[in-house]
């Protein structure tokens, strides 16, 4: 007969070495939900382990990456800076412009496929590893056990009576919280307005209201997802966690609990044999649960508020190691492992989600390579057909836009092509500034002996003349009294 279950703590030194604690648990019975039920709180324990170490190189590139990109300077400007008011977006030494937002959305569209393609592949492990609202709660938390102390310290703490000593400590992680969702707010509208001028404002209290005021948002949405959310977002407010089960198949790698080997769970002393005290591998000690950033018992199954984040792996493995038994009795595997079946890494939804995503980043690659870096447009005088002149010839004004999307500036020669003897009238050559767009007021006018049908095409060209011969052109129109 099994003994009594001792408490969670019974893993300290000064508890019988020979004896794995365990506590009793009762799988959850299918019954009604109610919706508005009162949120119970999440105490996490501690654990590492492998999961836990890939976990931090997946997450902390991607916080460098977002902290950093705004401070670092590309060339004479932000590495990354979306500059709304001028209708450009500066990445890497790349300028777009409204007219290339169709990237945007190829961008998009890959970034889908791709997330399908992982999910097929190896369930939510975006969720569990990379996703922001993760990694934001993983630093929120981290920033609570070192301030409130362990799992345990964290239930005492709030169990027991406001003092002096849980308002300290209450208000310390609170500050830190805020602090941690400032800096992200603030580094989010870096993004959107030159982040060295904004911290200047800041510092002088000079801030623009609108800069002041998505700051306080992203600062307080911020807090609210990480700090008190939490595993709500990923529960009820984030739909992928409710289609993810159309993208599993037998074959997706998902986190099991291997019941045949598992089943009965049972406490025993540390290096029993489970054959030899007619138990399965699995001792009860709900090490999985407590872990477990979202509250479920994996053992119950896959749960779609499972995010695949391996804490439990790591958890019953640390368990089996200390019994001497086999590791992973919890693991990312699949329901034909499981089943004793061969599971199939390349499957036809698999590769064909592959081959989507290689055509569409290789053409999406030649585009952005391919783009021109002059944009030629020109606009005819809405005033007026035609003018015409003293000497009794004929004028069509235009308005001509050079846009320089390149990083530097460059001068450009502007000419035209007809079918008739036309001359220009107006600067040919002029300079046009990096991400500037410079109009260029000129003039079509034929000469007064020239006989000219009523209208006519022609073709404005500009020729960039410092570094290269490319050129750009623009048709329109050339009028003139009917004869």
């Amino acid at each position: 007969m099994n003994s009594p279950s001792p408490t969670p703590d019974s893993l300290h030194p000064d508890h019988d070495p020979d004896r794995i604690p365990v506590e009793e648990f009762v799988p959850a019975e299918v019954s009604e939900i109610d919706l508005y039920e009162k949120r119970e709180k999440i105490y996490t324990r501690k654990i590492e382990g492998f999961f836990q170490r890939l976990r931090t190189l997946t997450g902390w590139p991607l916080l460098a990456g977002y902290f950093l990109l705004p401070w670092l300077q590309w060339g004479d400007r932000q590495s990354v800076l979306f500059d709304l008011p001028a209708r450009q977006f500066h990445v890497l030494g790349f300028t777009f412009w409204p007219q290339d937002l169709t990237m945007l959305a190829w961008i998009l569209i890959i970034a889908a496929f791709t997330l399908f393609a992982v999910t097929s592949f190896a369930g939510r492990v975006w969720c569990g590893f990379s996703c922001p609202q993760t990694v934001w709660t993983s630093m929120f938390m981290w920033i609570e056990q070192k301030v409130e102390g362990s799992r345990n310290q964290r239930i005492k703490l709030d169990a027991e009576p406001w003092s002096v000593k849980k308002f300290t400590k209450k208000s310390l992680k609170h500050t830190m919280w805020l602090v941690l969702a400032f800096y992200t707010g603030f580094t989010f509208v870096g993004y959107f307005t030159p982040v060295r001028d904004l911290s200047y404002e800041f510092l002088t209290f000079s801030l623009n209201p609108w800069a002041a005021f998505w700051i306080g948002f992203f600062t307080l949405a911020t807090y609210g997802n990480a700090g008190w959310l939490r595993e709500q977002v990923c529960l009820y407010m984030c739909p992928y966690a409710r289609f993810q089960a159309a993208m599993f198949d037998p074959n997706t790698l998902v986190i099991s609990y291997d019941r045949k080997r598992g089943e009965t769970r049972g406490s025993r002393k540390r290096h029993d044999k489970s054959a030899d005290v007619g138990l399965g591998d699995c001792i009860d000690c709900q090490l999985c649960v407590q872990v477990c950033p979202t509250g479920i018992d994996i053992r119950d199954g896959l749960q779609y508020q499972c995010i695949s984040c391996a804490l439990c792996v790591d958890a019953c493995n640390s368990v089996m190691e200390k019994m001497h038994y086999p590791k992973n009795l919890i693991s990312f595997t699949t329901e034909n492992a499981l089943e004793g079946k061969k599971t199939k890494i390349l499957r036809p939804r698999l590769v064909g989600y592959v081959i989507a995503i290689t055509l569409m980043s290789g053409l999406l690659g030649y585009r952005i390579a391919d783009r021109e870096t002059t944009e030629l447009s020109v606009l005819r005088d809405r005033q007026a057909l035609y003018y015409r002149s003293d000497a009794g010839g004929i004028e069509n004004h235009y308005t001509v836009k050079i846009a320089n999307k390149s990083q530097k500036p460059h001068h450009y020669q502007l000419s035209f092509s007809a079918p008739y003897d036309l001359s220009l009238v107006g600067s040919a050559e002029f300079e046009v500034l990096s991400g500037e767009v410079v109009d260029v007021p000129v003039m079509l006018r034929s000469s007064p002996a020239q006989t000219l049908p009523g209208a006519f095409n022609v073709t404005f060209l500009a020729r960039r003349v410092d570094d290269s011969d490319d050129v750009v052109s623009h048709d329109s129109n050339f009028f003139a009294p009917s004869e």
